[in-house]
């Protein structure tokens, strides 16, 4: 494991929590379906590297659904560059996501997971531009792109 995300995972929330989401899936499942970056980023709440998602640069009018489950989350009428190095958007779709609180190293942040499977998406900042002035930064991975 990257030294990175181990630290990651010891400081972040842990996903048994007392949540029920209508996907639920085993672990090995969630390990059959998913890609190593993409099951830590979706079930063990890690973290990908800025600047390394092709969605990142991704222009063309589509949805952005969740990786782990298939619902849709986020228009591309709503995504921007945030200059932070992840996907980021000021909106999503209506009854796409769920929020909690995460408390870390960071201080308090509100951590955005996929309502219906509890795949951890990223967190949502107060910073970003109108009309919400919300920033979802998305981690790619949590994502996959289907173009219009």
């Amino acid at each position: 494991m990257h030294r990175r995300l181990f630290l990651v995972s010891l400081l972040a929330a842990p996903m048994a929590r007392a949540e029920t989401f209508e996907v639920t899936l085993t672990e090995a499942e969630w390990r059959d379906r998913l890609s190593n970056l993409a099951y830590r980023v979706l079930r063990e709440e890690a973290t990908e590297r800025p600047h390394t998602s092709p969605l990142n640069g991704e222009t063309r009018k589509g949805i952005y659904h969740c990786a782990g489950c298939d619902l849709p989350a986020f228009s591309s009428d709503t995504k921007y560059d945030s200059g932070t190095g992840w996907p980021s958007f000021w909106k999503p779709l209506p009854n796409a996501i769920a929020t909690r609180e995460d408390g870390g190293i960071f201080g308090a942040r509100t951590e955005v997971h996929c309502r219906r499977c509890g795949g951890h998406f990223g967190h949502v900042f107060n910073d970003g531009p109108p009309p919400t002035g919300l920033r979802y930064c998305m981690n790619g991975v949590s994502l996959a792109f289907k173009p219009a």
